[in-house]
């Protein structure tokens, strides 16, 4: 999952963001709200994580360019006020929670799944394929008589495949999509997560990952014999 963090108090938001990262997130971390509206295209985050005052453009300013662009997107406000009438408000604008600081890394982690849990709960999380079946939100393959539980990389990167079964994709679009940026390090690192991927599947006789030389991957699935 993709969690966009906008907090303009460095020591701040760099403590957030490693305990967040280390908890399993994918973090998009922004010094100022123009930065983080600028950053929330690019990332396409699951959640949004704002502090209330920050320079260039407040969290409520931000907020509303948000829902504006994106309504179902969760929203959490940081700040170090208890005012009433600025809850309230953050509530009006659609915000699913309200953290005053200072608070525990801990209890944001804890927010922040109860509400991807409630957001996400009735959303479709299994993805199947001949006879394999990725639990994404339990990080759970099943595929032949194995079962693996992958990492949220791992994860992210099969989804990508069954979704696009049987196209062929480049590698610049599958670093874009999964890590972020097309990065001649990351594409070294995608190659392993490839190879890992192709070893759990491997029990499946009728899909395998296939190199496409020069351009990237495919997944292809092969019924009675013959490619889908």
């Amino acid at each position: 999952m993709k969690i966009l963090i906008a907090e303009d108090d460095r020591d701040f938001g760099n403590i957030l963001t490693q305990y967040v990262t280390i908890s399993g997130f994918e973090v998009t971390l922004a010094r100022d709200g123009k930065e983080a509206w600028e950053k929330f295209s690019e990332s396409k985050p699951d959640i949004c994580v704002l502090d209330v005052m920050m320079p260039e453009m407040d969290g409520f300013t931000l907020a509303e360019k948000i829902k504006q662009l994106q309504p179902d997107v969760p929203i959490i406000f940081l700040t170090a006020k208890s005012l009433k009438e600025d809850i309230v408000k953050g509530l009006k604008l659609g915000a699913d929670d309200y953290i005053t600081k200072p608070f525990d890394p801990e209890v944001l982690i804890l927010r922040v799944n109860n509400i991807l849990k409630r957001v996400y709960s009735s959303v479709n999380d299994e993805y199947h394929i001949s006879d394999t079946t990725l639990r994404f939100n339990t990080l759970e393959l099943l595929s032949g008589k194995s079962k693996e539980k992958l990492t949220l990389k791992e994860a992210q990167l099969l989804r990508y495949f069954i979704i696009n079964k049987n196209k062929i994709l480049a590698r610049e679009d599958i670093l874009t999509e999964i890590w972020g940026e097309d990065d001649y390090f990351l594409g070294r690192s995608m190659d392993v997560f490839i190879s890992r991927l192709r070893k759990y599947i491997s029990e499946d006789k009728n899909i395998d990952i296939r190199t496409v030389r020069g351009t990237g991957f495919i997944l292809e699935e092969i019924k009675n014999g013959e490619k889908e």
